[in-house]
């Protein structure tokens, strides 16, 4: 009996120790390992991914202060160009018309803009209504006449429109020693707290920009409720207020536990030429709330994975596998052959290779897809390796390809071709008035007006570096592509885009046009080369102005390039 008892026990053991169980078993030794490593390479995941955050939201509030002191670098131009108005106009009637007409409408920030006496009165404002008043008794008014330099001032309620705004000043005397008026501007803190719009709609971030005071100026959209409040009545930021404003540093963080007993870690930046600070708190548990719950996502997956790596260990063990892996293999091969047909015959495998089957034939799928997309992504690149992003006309690169293209078929046609040159008058100038930004503006809009006149006419407009723009017009020739010109300059002139700089008071270009009749002695070159002429000769007398090619008058119109009027 005790034999049979030990037989019995035996075959029990064997079948306990089976291929079921001992692929179960290899499977939680190679799959352990794994989820262990990957438990741990989810936990420094996360701990990168902490300090990625903090980075970025660092990074986006020093961009943001960037993008505030523009926005006070442009109040400040407009000041020293009104101040210089001012010192140079002669008479407080005269600066105070011109003063009105130069408040750009681009600059939406800059509420109102007024001239005031050494006795602190507004001799003249861009509303009427400020006019008499009295600000001899405003601290930034003072410091402006006594450190003859521009100001940007503390948190400012207005009285007559009732809403926050900052003043900014500077005295005409920083110009003129006998001049005794002061320049001023109320700067709307509404489009500050725009400016700092990418702040804004993260959890457990908080954004303001704060005056030497340590009252809000500006906040992010869904922070609004905090303008004009002192960081001592917040209280997420009221245990850092001494800190952060007392600090001498241009930007700096600090960790502290905020009063709802959060850890909290805060970054500000000190804006330029001013006292005022931009001030970024982190919640770190709710920054990090997400990851976390990434993480959760991550073990549950895990354990699933585990799960069903010992099914299938399990039901590996009643089916034949050496057969469906080298079907599969001879797939791969194919694969790697570059027969990308291949495809798995779901029916003659077993139902726990179905899914890499699909896999694979997926793959094949996709392969073929790729390739298709990768020529319609090239077809793509090329079309935007010739558009210039700015002005959204062809580039140098592209107008060049659509030139030769014009040239060959005028020389199949024996038609006439004409090119026009266009440079914007004074452009340095401009930029060094109104800021880079403004002359980007400003190319958009002369962009804007040579694609509405290439398409009027059946033409072609590009860029062809910094100020200067092309005109092509297929089948014009001399007299009609003057015409185009000198509508090219009127269009131009009728943007009304102001340029202080300029005798015109406007921005202005000037055109230079070339026509010719394509031969085999020419190439499109000579064509560019007589157009840029014209243009040299068309800034010669004085811009503004339209000039045509007048190097040489060929005998017949039908070979050479077509000589000036």
């Amino acid at each position: 009996m005790s034999r049979i008892s030990f037989k019995r026990k035996t075959v029990k053991l064997r079948q306990v120790l089976g291929i079921r169980a001992r692929l179960a078993l290899l499977a939680v030794i190679l799959v352990a390992p794994l989820m262990l490593e990957r438990v741990r390479s989810l936990e420094v995941t996360r701990s990168k991914e902490i300090a990625l955050a903090s980075r970025e939201i660092v990074s986006l509030a020093k961009h943001s202060a960037e993008a505030q002191r523009e926005v006070i670098s442009s109040v400040e131009t407009l000041l020293k160009s009104a101040a210089f108005i001012r010192a140079s106009a002669g008479g407080v009637s005269r600066s105070c018309d011109i003063l009105r007409a130069s408040l750009p409408l681009n600059l939406p920030w800059i509420r109102n803009m007024m001239v005031v006496g050494k006795d602190g009165r507004i001799q003249c404002s861009t509303n009427n209504m400020f006019v008499g008043l009295d600000l001899s008794d405003r601290a930034y008014f003072k410091q402006a006449e006594l450190s003859r330099d521009f100001v940007f001032s503390d948190f400012v309620l207005s009285a007559p429109a009732k809403a926050p705004i900052a003043m900014a000043a500077y005295p005409v005397s920083a110009i003129s020693d006998e001049a005794d008026a002061v320049i001023l501007a109320s700067v709307n803190l509404d489009w500050m707290s725009k400016v700092m719009g990418n702040l804004g709609g993260r959890p457990g971030v908080s954004a303001v920009l704060v005056d030497s005071a340590g009252v809000v100026l500006a906040a992010p959209p869904d922070q609004a409720a905090m303008i004009g409040r002192s960081l001592d009545t917040l209280p997420l930021l009221s245990a850092i207020a001494a800190t952060a404003m007392n600090s001498e540093r241009r930007e700096g963080s600090l960790s502290f536990v905020g009063a709802d007993g959060s850890e909290r870690l805060i970054s500000f930046v000190r804006i330029a030429d001013t006292a005022a600070r931009l001030i970024v708190s982190i919640d770190e548990a709710a920054v990090t709330a997400a990851f976390d719950r990434e993480i959760y996502t991550a073990y549950l997956q895990l354990g699933l994975v585990c799960l069903f790596v010992l099914l299938g260990a399990l039901i590996a063990a009643e089916k034949l596998i050496i057969q469906p892996i080298n079907l599969l293999a001879g797939m791969a091969k194919r694969f790697g052959q570059g027969d990308l047909s291949a495809r798995a015959a779901r029916s003659r495998l077993p139902a726990e290779f179905v899914p890499l089957a699909r896999a694979f034939n997926a793959m094949a799928a996709q392969l073929g897809q790729r390739e298709r997309e990768l020529v319609a992504t090239n077809d793509r690149l090329t079309v935007i390796a010739s558009i210039d992003m700015l002005s959204g006309l062809a580039n140098r690169r592209g107008f060049q390809s659509r030139l030769d293209f014009e040239w060959l078929k005028a020389q199949q046609s024996e038609s006439e071709l004409s090119l026009l040159m266009i440079d914007v008058d004074h452009f340095k100038l401009y930029n060094d008035t109104y800021g880079h930004p403004e002359g980007d503006v400003c190319l958009t809009r002369l962009g804007e007006t040579l694609d509405r006149i290439a398409a009027d006419t059946l033409g072609s407009a590009g860029r062809y570096g910094g100020e200067e723009f092309c005109l092509l017009l297929p089948n014009f020739g001399a007299s009609r592509a003057l015409e185009i010109g000198e509508a090219v300059r009127l269009a131009v002139l009728k943007l009304e885009m102001p340029h202080a700089t300029s005798s015109h008071q406007s921005v202005t270009v000037s055109v230079g046009v070339a026509s010719t009749r394509p031969n085999d002695g020419q190439c499109p070159g000579d064509l560019i080369e007589a157009a840029d002429a014209a243009l040299y000769a068309a800034k010669r007398r004085g811009r503004n102005t339209v000039v045509e090619h007048g190097f040489v008058r060929p005998s017949d119109d039908r070979d050479g390039i077509a000589m000036a009027g």
